[in-house]
């Protein structure tokens, strides 16, 4: 065996060394390199597999690290309701998504997971998180700082469980109150849905002032990919039937409902995620026009499209009817990523086969990815996979909570206070020998909150979360002699007998969601309508209303004294008593118009046969008071 000289020893050892660094360097993990270069250079190493793989939502339940490491899967959500345990920790959220996305970066390229959840009006799905009031509400204070200031606040609790990702805003432009999702939406008038997208920066961060435009943007491990739904129309649908079809021309769809998603577009939103509805008969998930020729192609959006929970599905009816037809229908029409959320195998051998068989072309394929790893890059995913617990304090905390209390505040409507101007009830005395709080609503922390709160289409009770109910505040804040009296629902001796100075009725609707709170009634549930008559045809009473919408109250309008808009809250209901009782004015105006019958819905601002109880901008208004 021949003898190596030193020098050419060492030649030798720097080249296997240079040789090992090359292997081990790789540029898309090196976030020194330009976003574009990092995301060509993953591309090129990536089999159709792996591919595809990122193209798939699965739910939580389904989600274990195996199967992420097995199929490459993409994202993960936690549908509502869907939680690790009852009532867990912020710690043990931390955890569950660590130890999915342990699963993610044992892959051969590593590239991480990318958790959502619906955080619709603050963490809703995560026991003693800050709930907000429903859009609904916000949409009243016509105040974007305030908004912009709750995406923030809903970051902060969202990152505290681990998760960076957010399915919100909904800049649904609700236009029949009748929908089951009139709440998710600011406002009838597109202006205000325009203007209440400052949350997106609030979830976000604020986009730099060289950015280019559609790019997504994210400000760091203190705030979430935001989620602008549901593109595009979702609010329009005929008799507001949830999922129904939006009849509506060209102009009308650009002009209503399209605006608040070039807002979203220019403030960088991360992601927009497609309607179950239709246009015009079309349904919106297979809509190649409006997701790849306007959003993607027209106004440059360069983050990812996502599929409503089963969207596919729902482009045939019945659903899943003929899937293969749907997944080739949905990701042609530019869906980038599919919330399967269970049969996630189907959909990849499905997808699979129809680009080995040229159905779908490869170039969609890498168009999804290449949007999927650009939001993930921007995030910081790559670098900060796994989330720890240094955030778990902001969950609830105290200063969120005050800013729900100034949400709550700012978003009430006093509809009537008093017979006349110069006499009215509001606000009321603090200090009184004797009063009544009554109602299905006043001591109901659910109800407060409504649907898509702890479950998806919410809870009664007071058990579901931490919270303030209206009772308790008001027995916060009156006087220490004031003598409270609590009866659900009284009946009218057990009033006229007692000599209460006032009353406080809390009625409204129970917890909904989606197309369980279709209605073409829109009425106040019962015993409210009992209650009202027992209680303010005895006493001088204010009646608050909990609901998600505008309801039926002209027949009990005349035997009323005040009535408040109190839509649905969320948690924290010392907000209503801290307006009731003169510590603050109130100072809102309706987003949406209060209707007398629903025989004449549809009816927004605008309308020829515009007629209403209550109109769009209505709302009186009052001082603060030192009460004696």
């Amino acid at each position: 065996m021949g003898r190596f000289s030193i020098p050419k020893l060492v030649f030798l050892l720097l080249c296997c060394l240079a040789v090992v660094t090359e292997a081990t360097y790789l540029k898309y993990k090196d976030p020194k390199q330009p976003l574009g270069a990092r995301i060509r250079d993953l591309m090129k190493r990536m089999t159709l597999e792996e591919k595809i793989g990122q193209m798939v939502q699965i739910e939580r339940t389904v989600a274990t690290p195996d199967v992420m490491k097995k199929y490459f899967i993409g994202s993960v959500l936690s549908g509502g309701g869907s939680v690790p345990a009852p009532k867990a920790t912020a710690e043990t959220w931390v955890n569950v998504v660590n130890e999915i996305q342990k699963g993610s970066l044992s892959t051969r390229l590593g590239i991480p997971m990318i958790y959502g959840i619906d955080a619709v009006h603050g963490h809703n799905n995560v026991y003693n998180a800050t709930i907000f009031p429903h859009n609904v509400g916000l949409g009243v204070t016509r105040d974007p700082a305030l908004i912009k200031k709750i995406g923030d606040a809903t970051a902060l609790e969202v990152r505290a469980t681990g998760i960076p990702y957010a399915f919100a805003p909904c800049i649904a432009v609700c236009r029949d109150p009748r929908w089951g999702r009139c709440y998710e939406s600011y406002s009838e008038d597109h202006k205000i849905v325009q203007a209440m997208t400052e949350i997106i920066p609030g979830l976000q961060g604020d986009l730099p002032a060289n950015s280019k435009k559609g790019v997504p943007f994210l400000a760091g491990k203190k705030k979430v990919a935001a989620c602008a739904k549901h593109y595009v129309g979702d609010g329009g649908t005929t008799r507001g039937i949830n999922e129904n079809n939006t009849v509506i021309d060209y102009n009308g769809l650009l002009s209503i409902h399209m605006p608040a998603y070039y807002d979203s577009i220019s403030k960088g939103v991360a992601t927009v995620m497609t309607s179950y509805s239709s246009w015009n008969g079309k349904k919106m998930h297979a809509n190649h026009e409006l997701v790849t020729g306007f959003l993607k192609n027209k106004l440059k959006f360069r983050g990812f499209v996502i599929s409503d929970w089963q969207g596919i599905d729902r482009i045939t009816s019945p659903p899943h009817a003929n899937y293969s037809y749907s997944v080739q229908a949905g990701v042609s029409a530019g869906i980038d990523m599919v919330m399967v959320p269970y049969n996630f195998t189907e959909f990849i051998d499905d997808l699979t086969y129809q680009v080995k068989n040229n159905i779908i072309p490869m170039s969609r394929i890498d168009d999804a990815v290449k949007r999927i790893l650009r939001v993930k890059f921007v995030m910081g995913l790559f670098e900060s996979p796994l989330a720890d617990n240094s955030l778990v304090n902001q969950l609830g905390s105290k200063e969120h909570r005050e800013l729900a209390r100034e949400a709550v505040r700012k978003s009430l409507v006093l509809l009537k206070n008093g017979e006349a101007a110069d006499k009215p009830l509001l606000p009321l005395p603090k200090k009184a020998s004797k009063i009544l709080v009554a109602g299905s609503h006043a001591d109901n922390l659910g109800y407060q909150c409504g649907g898509w709160t702890i479950t998806w289409q919410g809870l009664g009770g007071n058990d579901l979360t931490t919270g303030t109910t209206i009772l308790n505040a008001v027995k916060n804040t009156v006087d220490p002699s004031t003598q409270v009296v609590y009866n659900e629902n009284p009946d009218a001796n057990f009033v006229k007998s007692n000599k209460f100075s006032y009353a406080i009725v809390v009625v409204g609707e129970p917890p909904y969601a989606e197309t369980f709170g279709d209605s073409l009634n829109l009425t106040i549930s019962e015993p409210g309508p009992s209650t009202i008559t027992n209680v303010c045809g005895a006493v001088k009473c204010v009646v608050v209303v909990v609901s998600g919408r505008p309801v039926v109250i002209q027949p009990y309008l005349a035997h009323i004294d005040a009535v408040v808009a109190a839509w649905l809250p969320g948690t924290e209901g010392q907000g209503v008593a801290d307006v009731l009782f003169g510590d603050y004015g109130f100072t809102g105006k309706l987003a949406r118009t209060w209707f007398k019958t629903v025989d004449q819905l549809p009816m927004n601002i605008g309308d020829a046969h515009y007629d209403p109880l209550f109109p769009f901008g209505f709302g009186l208004t009052t001082k603060p008071t030192k009460n004696e």
